[in-house]
C-alpha cells in the first residue's frame, strides 16, 4: 500500500503539527478539531480503512501544569474533557487502525484511562524545552535524540494562565517529536 492510500486521522489537533509529517509524505489525512469546525464526538466511522489515529484531547482539566487552577475546575469541565477522550477512544475502537496514540501532558488523565505507555519531553526529540508528556495506545516507540533543555519549562514560563492563547500554544505538538513519531510509525 503506498502512502496516498494510507489514511491518518488526527483528532483534537488544531495546529496540525502532529499530522504534518504524514501530510508531507503523501498520506491522506483528516484533521478533526472543534476550532476547525469538527467535533470529534460527532465523527462517524469512515467507510475506508484507517491506517493510523493520532489523538491529542484537550488537557486543560487533566494537566498538572494548571495545578493552581485545579480547585476552580468544575465537575462539568472534567466531564466535558472526558467526553472528548472517550470519543477519541471510541473512534479507535470502531476503526481498528494499525497504530494509535493518545497524547496528554503529565496529569490526571491516567486516573481515568489507566497507565500511560510512553513518556517524553520535547527536549528528547531536539526541541530544547521540557513538558512532560505521556502517550497511551499501540504504536512503535519513536527514537529519542535528546538535546539540552536550555529553554527550561518554556510552556510554563511563557504561557501561564488560562487564556485561549495559552491553551493554543501549549497544545502544539513539538515538531521534533512529530517527526520522530512519524519515522517510527509510517
Amino acid at each position: 500500500m503506498d502512502n496516498s492510500q494510507k489514511i491518518i486521522y488526527s483528532l483534537c489537533d488544531y495546529s496540525g503539527e502532529w499530522v504534518k509529517p504524514y501530510k508531507e509524505a503523501g498520506y491522506k489525512t483528516f484533521q478533526i478539531d472543534l476550532k476547525l469546525g469538527d467535533d470529534v464526538r460527532l465523527i462517524k466511522v469512515p467507510h475506508e480503512t484507517v491506517y493510523g489515529v493520532l489523538a491529542a484531547p484537550m488537557c486543560t482539566v487533566f494537566a498538572n501544569s494548571g495545578a493552581k487552577w485545579k480547585m476552580l475546575r468544575s465537575i462539568n469541565e472534567v466531564i466535558e474533557g472526558l467526553s472528548v477522550v472517550d470519543a477519541c477512544i471510541r473512534f479507535v475502537f470502531a476503526t481498528q487502525p494499525v497504530f494509535f496514540a493518545l497524547e496528554n501532558p503529565c496529569g490526571d488523565l491516567g486516573s481515568y484511562i489507566g497507565s500511560w505507555r510512553y513518556k517524553f519531553n520535547p527536549c528528547d526529540f531536539g526541541n530544547p524545552y521540557t513538558k512532560e508528556t505521556y502517550l497511551w495506545g499501540y504504536f512503535n516507540e519513536p527514537q529519542k535524540m535528546p538535546v539540552e533543555p536550555i529553554e527550561g519549562s518554556k510552556m510554563h514560563l511563557k504561557y501561564g494562565g488560562r487564556s485561549e492563547q495559552t491553551k493554543t500554544m501549549r497544545s502544539i505538538t513539538p515538531p521534533g517529536f512529530a517527526r520522530a513519531f512519524y519515522e517510527a510509525n509510517k
